[in-house]
């Protein structure tokens, strides 16, 4: 029986991490990980996120805006094509190769750190201490402090069933073979807008419907409201308060039927569900053990902790946003939570981001939700059309928008749309996590012309000072 003082079930960007950072501070550590690889010889690491989710979708996003751009984006620089051909074989061949390189990658900083890496589907018969989990029926492990990051799934819906030909997940949304005529897609989330964004540009009619009768609720309402305008001249129909009934295929096509506001019933060459994630714990005996599971997720406190002590659970399979940004600052603090060190991670500084184009992106909170808290705030904004860099870039459309305490004028909130979006959020966080003010950026020098003095025109703004908007 091997026996380690870090065990972690599975490797994706929580896994993985907290293995990592777990050997790094002196700690005998082993990952265990099924995910198969596609050669069908042993198994690779990464996770959903790793393999068919973020980097796969944004390689095709990538990919699929060079090819919009290039298609029909480029007459206002004074640049003239034609004869653009899509090759789609060899999009998915470029994104088949990051992953394939990314998925490497892990696997030798692995071995690097000497993670022991264990190969099957992991069972905990015991939480001890030491707890004891089994692999495959067979290998025996034990283990001072278990980690559990087994991560989530696409969320099924009964009314339409996945069989990843017609009917697919975010799975079978990266490996269409043919840009599909026409496309629905069950959810305007994240999943559903970048996979919807995908396919547009690359040529199909798609239809978006979400259950919920108001667009993005979690992002605040004055961008969202930009975010459904530009959407929709882009082409994306999205139609809200839509519940679909049932998916059916009839021959080669699924004819999908909903209800709601504007009830319908329409064929679709292909149907992606993207209605959210679930937990995943299925064969895990968690239950079983004794750990507390609430609506599929593993109930821990602020800290990863589970109600025993030497047993963590990090990632998508606890509560909080399914990002994996946030899983791996969840390994990183769980790793020297063992090691003794006191680490502490804040929710409200976790960075969110859609990679639309324009992206949307944003951290701490939404108007709405302050004005729901009775937190006094002073707001600023500055649209991305009064700025030098913007402009000369051709991406005018998006906005940045700050929002601080009305008393301290510590930044409660920063909500961007527009270009680069997920990169500009990085000095928003940075700001919020150090207690900044909206007058710290403010008096900041930001290098011209560049899109982050967007953000300092919106910081400028919260006190009514702007300059340039």
């Amino acid at each position: 029986m091997d026996n380690f003082d870090v065990l972690v079930i599975g490797g994706g960007p929580a896994g993985y991490v907290a293995a990592i950072r777990a050997a790094q501070l002196g700690l005998r550590t082993a990952c265990v990980e099924r995910w198969p690889s596609p050669s069908g010889k042993g198994v690779v690491y990464g996770g959903t996120c790793l393999n068919v989710g973020c980097i796969p979708s944004k390689a095709l996003l990538e990919s699929s805006h060079h090819f919009e751009h290039v298609k029909g984006g480029l007459g206002v620089h004074g640049i003239s094509s034609s004869g653009v051909k899509l090759e789609l074989p060899q999009m998915h061949k470029r994104k088949d190769e990051i992953v394939r390189q990314l998925v490497t990658g892990v696997s030798g900083l692995l071995k690097k750190n000497k993670v022991t890496s264990l190969a099957g589907t992991a069972r905990i018969t015991k939480l001890g201490p030491p707890a004891e989990v089994t692999i495959d029926g067979k290998q025996q492990v034990t283990a001072k402090n278990l980690v559990i990051a087994t991560g989530s799934v696409s969320r099924p819906i009964p009314a339409a069933q996945v069989d990843q030909d017609l009917i697919v997940d975010n799975i079978g949304a990266l490996a269409f073979p043919e840009v599909p005529k026409k496309l629905c897609i069950i959810g305007a989330g994240v999943i559903g807008l970048e996979l919807g964004s995908v396919w547009r540009r690359l040529g199909s009619e798609v239809t978006i419907l979400e259950a919920l009768p108001d667009f993005l609720v979690t992002v605040d309402q004055t961008i969202s409201k930009q975010v459904a305008k530009e959407f929709k001249r882009q082409g994306l129909n999205i139609k809200l308060g839509c519940m679909v009934t049932s998916a059916q295929i009839t021959g080669k096509k699924v004819e999908v039927k909903w209800e709601g506001k504007e009830p319908g019933q329409e064929k679709f060459d292909r149907l992606v569900v993207a209605v959210g994630r679930a937990p995943f714990t299925e064969g895990l005996g968690a239950e079983e053990a004794g750990l507390k599971v609430e609506r599929g997720c593993i109930v821990v406190d602020e800290h990863c902790r589970t109600s025993y002590e030497h047993v963590w659970a990090i990632g998508d399979v606890v509560r909080g946003p399914m990002l994996a940004h946030k899983a791996e600052d969840e390994g990183v603090m769980v790793a020297e939570l063992i090691a003794g060190q006191k680490p502490e991670i804040d929710y409200d500084c976790i960075p969110w981001v859609i990679y639309t184009h324009p992206e949307i992106a944003w951290v701490g909170k939404t108007e709405q939700q302050l004005k729901e808290a009775n937190i006094p705030f002073n707001s600023g904004s500055c649209p991305y059309a009064a700025n030098g860099r913007a402009k000369g870039m051709d991406e005018n459309i998006g906005v940045v928008k700050i929002l601080a305490h009305q008393e301290t004028d510590r930044i409660l909130g920063v909500h961007i749309f527009g270009a680069n979006a997920s990169e500009m959020i990085a000095e928003a966080t940075i700001a919020m996590e150090f207690g900044g003010s909206s007058e710290d950026i403010a008096r900041t020098c930001h290098a011209h012309p560049t899109l982050t003095e967007v953000i300092r025109e919106a910081s400028l703004a919260v006190a009514k000072r702007s300059i340039n908007s």
